[in-house]
């Protein structure tokens, strides 16, 4: 399943990478045995018999089922480079925060005498770094969308819609629909 904001800081993140992951089936099979160990392990998390992880290194197999191609670069993206990845969000969640730019739909929950209809905005803005870092560290612990969500909310509430706490401070901002989301660090 896609979610926006979290496929969005995936992306974020292996924009940092400064080698490009392997590319061929049997490069992307030989990492992966490395990372884990053996062949087993690999065949386990791809969902296939550990005979065709061995083709796969042998170069006997070169071209996987489309499923099976897509889990494999998933897997070998989602562990390579991990001290650039490490270096990347810990410089976001303590330094310069994330760039967010979205197209959604914010609602409010306002005081009396204001208007708390949703709108569709387009909002570019530089999220703080502590917002930043509740944000990874949701991400990194499985967060749903609608949590991510939310705190992408909060983080653009306080920045924008609050500008910094000089106004509107009893503002609630709710994100959904969202039609996109670039998130760059």
């Amino acid at each position: 399943m896609s979610t926006p904001i979290g496929d969005a800081l995936r992306k974020a993140v292996e924009d940092q990478f400064t080698r490009q992951p392997p590319v061929s089936t049997q490069a992307r099979a030989r990492f992966l045995v490395k990372k884990l160990g053996a062949t087993r392990p690999v065949a386990d998390l791809l969902g296939v018999s550990q005979r065709t992880v061995e083709r796969y290194l042998t170069g006997q197999r070169k071209q996987p089922p489309a499923e099976i191609a897509g889990r494999l670069e998933q897997e070998v993206r989602a562990r390579w480079q991990p001290l650039v990845r490490k270096r990347a969000i810990d410089r976001a969640a303590t330094t310069r925060g994330v760039a967010v730019e979205t197209r959604a739909t914010f609602g409010f929950d306002a005081p009396a005498g204001s208007t708390d209809d949703a709108r569709l905005r387009r909002i570019a803005q530089q999220l703080d770094p502590a917002a930043t870092a509740r944000l990874f560290e949701a991400a990194q612990t499985g967060a749903e969308e609608a949590e991510l969500a939310q705190l992408v909310a909060e983080g653009l509430a306080h920045i924008y819609f609050r500008d910094g706490g000089r106004r509107a401070h009893g503002l609630d901002v709710r994100l959904t629909d969202i039609d996109y989301v670039i998130i760059d660090l």
